[in-house]
């Protein structure tokens, strides 16, 4: 078992799970609201672009979770999943830098995303031991 292994599959979990929230958010935007999909449908006056930016969210979900299980192979679970906080700061710097989410920056969010960084540093300071498995003897 590998720490390093490990923490380069969370994160990479935490990439496609932020870009998967950055995707729906982005498609459910530019979509009906959902008791209006029926009607779109038949109207074709759905967005196809956005039906492929959700349907890609959904495999990145999917492969996030792949890529979640490998780091568990590897990681104690509270360091584990201390790493899945980083996607809340991800999400937030993305949605409020790129004009196209529409999201804005305020003193109360930057304030909650720096101490869940921090949290993440505190708990990921300390060296980390791989996991010990027990035998099912």
């Amino acid at each position: 078992m590998s720490l390093r292994r490990g923490i380069t599959f969370a994160l990479i979990s935490v990439l496609l799970g932020s870009a998967a929230q950055l995707g729906m958010r982005w498609s459910m935007t530019r979509l009906p609201h959902p008791e209006q999909w029926l009607s779109a449908l038949s109207n074709r006056s759905v967005d196809v672009s956005a039906v492929a930016v959700v349907l890609a969210a959904i495999l990145a979900y999917a492969v996030s979770m792949l890529t979640w299980l490998a780091a568990l192979r590897d990681l104690p679970l509270g360091r584990a999943y201390s790493l899945l906080s980083i996607s809340y700061a991800l999400v937030y710097v993305l949605a409020a830098s790129l004009p196209l989410f529409n999201e804005t920056f305020s003193l109360s969010k930057t304030l909650g995303v720096a101490l869940v960084i921090l949290g993440v540093i505190t708990i990921n300071s300390r060296p980390a031991r791989a996991p010990e498995f027990r035998s099912a003897s």
